[in-house]
């Protein structure tokens, strides 16, 4: 059965460093968490907290009603997914699967038919008795899902778990953790500091730094409504442009926006906005000049000098494609598009 987790006021320091600064987190039953943030946020730290690898200095995990802040992790009802991989190079598929149901002393035949279940449910029913090192890296790190499913666990931690795949193959697998996460209906927390991972996966984000969270919410409010000013410039690519506070206390860049100023902003503001809100015109909005082009597939980013600064426009790649280096173009972005914060 899914469980929720529950994190109070979770503080763990190495030496002088704080990796986990009062954090709290309250997780359901069968929801996807994502922990998104730079390396040394403390995502990780917080994970390894609620496995039990890392236990806190102060603070208290549950997982369902159960205290598990003094718990061994060997005990904690958790499967583990790591970056690497982490398969036995001498057993079989089939016998990394059930490797945690066979120190759980679980029975021949149920073993085996756990075995058959998660074969299917990660899409290599054919590939039992096959060897880590006769396997792709994707098919590994399935083979590793399912070592971490067998023993039906409360919560399923996914520690970076497409890091070391190739871009197409993450793509996939991606998804595939999604549909399968989804299907088995259990609790799940996913590490990742690739944005794009964290809203394909989750039911909610918590975006971290320094050791804290700075706010939780659905991918979509994330991307859409970033409440914190770090959210803002690290979810999105957005632009951001320091700019001044005029004394009717309204931020103004050139012809392009104007929107009001926050209250605690004084003297200069923090003005974000994301590349697909750029509209590029021919005369209305502000002076830009194209510097470069860079086809990305379906999307291109155009770069723009404007007064100075680099701004980027996502363009589909049939539209941006009539752009060329030098050319004089006017931009301007929506009022209701830029998100303000104090400098």
């Amino acid at each position: 059965m899914p469980s929720a987790v529950r994190i109070e006021s979770a503080t763990k320091t190495y030496g002088s460093t704080v990796a986990l600064d009062d954090v709290s987190l309250q997780i359901e039953p069968a929801q996807m968490v994502a922990l998104l943030g730079p390396s040394g946020c403390g995502k990780t730290s917080l994970l390894r907290a609620i496995a039990g690898l890392s236990p806190v200095d102060r603070g208290v995990i549950r997982i369902g009603d159960r205290d598990v802040t003094h718990v061994q992790a060997r005990r904690r009802p958790i499967g583990m997914v790591f970056q690497q991989y982490a398969l036995f190079p001498n057993m079989s598929v089939a016998e990394n699967i059930s490797f945690p149901l066979t120190i759980r002393r679980q029975r021949g035949p149920a073993r085996a038919k756990r075995v058959e279940e998660l074969l299917e449910l990660i899409g290599m029913p054919g590939l039992a008795d096959r060897y880590p090192n006769q396997l792709s890296g994707g098919q590994q790190q399935r083979v590793a899902l399912a070592r971490a499913l067998a023993p039906e666990p409360d919560v399923l931690l996914l520690d970076e778990p497409l890091a070391a795949l190739d871009a197409a193959i993450r793509s996939d697998l991606r998804d595939e953790i999604r549909r399968i996460q989804h299907r088995v209906g259990t609790t799940a927390v996913f590490v990742t500091h690739d944005q794009s991972e964290a809203m394909a996966v989750a039911d909610r984000v918590a975006v971290m730094d320094r050791g804290r969270i700075l706010e939780v919410a659905a991918p979509a409010e994330i991307y859409e409504r970033p409440a914190s000013r770090f959210a803002a410039t690290f979810v999105g690519s957005r632009n951001a442009l320091e700019l001044p506070v005029g004394p009717d206390r309204v931020v103004r860049w050139g012809e392009a926006f104007a929107v009001p100023a926050p209250e605690t902003a004084n003297g200069k503001a923090l003005a974000v906005f994301r590349p697909e809100d750029v509209r590029i015109t021919e005369q209305q909005g502000m002076a830009a000049t194209v510097d470069v082009v860079v086809f990305l597939g379906a999307v291109s980013r155009v770069y723009l000098t404007v007064d100075g600064d680099t701004v980027h426009v996502d363009l589909p790649s049939r539209t941006a494609a009539a752009f060329t280096h030098g050319q004089r173009v006017g931009v301007a972005v929506a009022p209701e598009n830029v998100r303000v914060f104090a400098s």
